[in-house]
């Protein structure tokens, strides 16, 4: 397992007593995800106004291939297309091409560089919330000290992170994670695993 492997041993310990949370590097690919998810159409494809927007972003030969990739015909694209929103897809229609917006969104943030560049902010870092476990249903003789919110301005690691996210390399975000957390110093074993984190900006 990457990352500090006495690190994980410990927590992976902690968990057997109902610890509630995730490794650190789980809860910075979900707030990947959800950066990107945040900064794409926000009206449902359930919507025609959501519906017509994926359906103009998909409106090239990448996004037709990534509709093609989810199971769309041509010949059904073709149709959605010259109807002018006339023809409804099916609601499992519209999931493929929710799944296909997202992956192409997705693909154009790391393409670009935008989202490395946006974390980056100029080098000045984003501000990091760390979310401790939840140890509500830990045995009061197994709990840590009383764990808190933590917060770091973390630079530098952007551009390796988005790296290691666009490639799905869970064992490298977890090194990532790893050195984070050392500058909590001391209380870094604490926040091996988190409820979660968030990332300002």
């Amino acid at each position: 397992m990457a990352g500090s492997p006495d690190l994980w041993s410990r927590w992976g310990a902690f968990q057997r007593f109902e610890a509630r949370g995730m490794k650190g590097g789980e809860a910075l690919i979900q707030e990947l995800n959800r950066i990107v998810y945040t900064s794409g159409v926000s009206s449902p494809v359930t919507s025609k106004r959501g519906l017509s927007a994926r359906l103009r972003y998909l409106d090239s030969k990448a996004g037709r291939d990534a509709l093609r990739d989810q199971g769309v015909s041509p010949r059904t694209l073709r149709t959605w297309m010259r109807s002018k929103g006339e023809v409804s897809p099916t609601a499992a229609n519209r999931d493929k091409i929710d799944a296909a917006y997202w992956e192409r969104r997705r693909e154009n943030l790391i393409r670009s560089g935008w989202l490395a560049r946006h974390l980056d902010n100029g080098g000045r870092g984003q501000r990091m919330e760390i979310y401790p476990v939840d140890q509500a249903h830990v045995p009061e003789a197994r709990r840590r000290s009383t764990l808190s919110q933590r917060t770091l301005t973390v630079r530098y690691i952007w551009g390796d992170l988005v790296d290691a996210w666009a490639k799905k390399d869970a064992d490298t975000i977890d090194e990532i994670w790893d050195d984070v957390i050392t500058d909590l110093d001391s209380d870094y074993g604490a926040y091996a695993y988190v409820s979660s984190v968030g990332i300002s900006g």
